[in-house]
């Protein structure tokens, strides 16, 4: 989040103008700061009508609470702020912007379910509005008319259980392909990287899915790839002029950051308008009537896609092309999420060796049961295998891919347990922090223990569906991650697979404990390096 923020400062700072162009605001703000405090507190006394705002630690002049929150990983250092100064609801403000932090499953509660309404919206965001076409997405988008329907169609055409399971052969190829490449490297006793592996498994399904079989034979997938992975670390950043308006004016960093977003948008259409170009010449001969008609006879796997599937629906919700692509980059995104939690699981299987046996025997045991003689595991397999999904689970609490869920905004003022939250202020909901409270998850809650989300253990009947409030990897409420199916379903045959075939090793010299942890911070946080693994054959 605020890595981003740094760089861009930095690198900023380095002209001479823009000392006199901050120095010059930053001198009038200073003169000005004690007024406008002041003014600033009476209103929101007003607002009270008697309760109080939520807590927050001493603030400094301009910068508020910036220099506690830290660039590197905010979500932990939130987590620190929390328990020293606020509590499960707490306001701070990041330069000129109000942030509301939630730091338990009650507030999480509150703010998501209860008074989900209120939190619906996004709050405004220069890099969305640019790479999404006005914001005209469904994980940016405001609350309201053009979201709601965004969120229909992506439920009711793209992401529904029949659709998840109609690419089910798809994944089943995608993951074939990998087990080849790691057959090939165990029998030349090479390493494979795996962090690599399982982004570019993620990556190839996300570009099948939305594009078709095309994307292969056409070398696409790197360049989405790289589009995505772009778009999701300016999108998880701040702008500097987020958090000081008044630089708004001088023009100092906005510039910067609205000409990365364009020429990132302009990649972006250029991917995309051929392949709807394509399309759309197939169907122009045609009324308007029968083209969604002639999508649905397309021959299946290999035309049977997301940008297929809006093509055929698009005159029924009056969708623009700059739409339709907003809705598709989305997709990217949510798949993405998949590649990390694969990366983190493998790092815990690696690091709990006693995981790892228990998996691989409860796997192979299924597959041996079934007495089938293929080299991968099905997804019919996968319903056997609970220890399995109580790895996963385990994983997400620990490593969620989004430790901060996507920032929510006060549409109104709300009072939470007596606490006034004010209007228009960010909230961000720690996931992190709540999945390893050791007031809901045992002194433990540090540690990888799958078993606790098995029969007899202390989360047995929690789930990610958004029920559970200490556990909320996919969000809860409105704003609930719509494509849980999708992604969860890769995670799970691809990580069933990994340990069915192949047992692994670090390479000579290296421990698992050594893994380097450095995280790159964006919409999705992901490890920054390779993670090089020995696999050995299984016999």
């Amino acid at each position: 989040m605020a890595a981003n923020l740094a760089q861009l400062l930095m690198r900023e700072l380095m002209a001479p103008r823009a000392w006199f162009l901050l120095l010059l605001p930053l001198s009038l703000l200073l003169v000005g700061y004690p007024l406008f405090s002041a003014k600033r507190a009476r209103k929101r006394q007003q607002e009270t009508d008697g309760n109080h705002l939520p807590p927050s630690p001493p603030a400094l002049p301009v910068l508020g609470h910036l220099h506690l929150v830290g660039f590197r990983f905010p979500h932990v250092t939130l987590r620190s702020i929390a328990e020293k100064h606020g509590g499960d609801l707490m306001l701070l403000r990041l330069g000129a912007m109000p942030a509301l932090i939630v730091s338990s499953p009650r507030a999480a509660e509150a703010v998501l379910r209860t008074h989900d309404r209120v939190f619906a919206s996004r709050p405004p965001s220069l890099v969305a509005d640019v790479l999404m076409h006005g914001r005209n997405d469904i994980g940016f988008a405001p609350y309201g008319e053009h979201w709601r329907q965004a969120r229909k169609l992506v439920t009711t055409h793209l992401l529904t259980v029949k659709k998840v399971q109609s690419f089910r052969h798809a994944r089943q190829e995608e993951v074939s392909a990998v087990v080849a490449c790691i057959g090939e490297a165990a029998a030349a006793g090479a390493p494979v990287d795996v962090h690599e592996l399982v982004g570019s498994f993620t990556n190839d399904l996300a570009c099948r899915a939305v594009i078709g079989k095309s994307f292969r034979s056409e070398d696409q997938n790197r360049l989405f790839q790289g589009v995505v992975a772009d778009a999701s670390a300016l999108l998880g950043g701040f702008t500097v002029d987020e958090f000081f308006p008044f630089l708004t004016c001088f023009g100092i960093l906005s510039k910067v950051v609205r000409a990365k977003s364009d020429r990132l948008r302009k990649r972006w259409d250029e991917l995309l308008d051929r392949l709807i170009d394509d399309l759309e010449s197939k169907y122009k001969p045609m009324a308007v009537a029968a083209v969604a008609e002639a999508a649905s006879h397309v021959k299946k796997d290999e035309d049977d896609n997301f940008i297929n599937t809006l093509l055929s629906v698009r005159q029924e919700y009056g969708y623009t092309r700059g739409q339709m692509k907003a809705i598709l980059l989305d997709v990217f995104f949510g798949m993405g999420t998949a590649a990390s939690v694969l990366d983190y699981t493998v790092i815990q299987l690696l690091q709990n060796p006693r995981v790892m046996t228990k998996l691989q025997a409860e796997v192979r045991s299924c597959v041996l049961q079934q007495g089938q003689g293929e080299e991968t595991v099905s997804e019919d397999d996968l319903n056997r295998m609970p220890y399995l999904r109580a790895v996963i689970n385990e994983s997400l609490r620990l490593h969620p891919a989004t430790p901060l869920l996507t920032p929510h905004f006060s549409m109104a003022t709300c009072v939470i347990d007596g606490l006034v939250v004010p209007a228009e202020v960010r909230v961000l909901v720690n996931l992190w922090a709540i999945g390893r409270d050791a007031r809901f998850w045992g002194e433990d809650a540090e540690e990888f223990v799958p078993e606790r989300f098995l029969d007899g253990g202390g989360a047995a009947h929690v789930s990610y569906w958004g029920n559970d409030f200490q556990f909320l990897p996919f969000g809860a409420g409105r704003r609930q991650c719509p494509g849980i199916n999708f992604g969860m379903a890769q995670v799970e045959v691809m990580l069933a697979n990994l340990v069915h075939r192949f047992d692994w090793e670090l390479p000579p010299g290296k421990v698992a404990r050594d893994i380097d942890m450095s995280e790159d911070l964006g919409l999705v946080v992901k490890r920054k390096h390779k993670l090089l693994l020995l696999p050995k054959l299984c016999v």
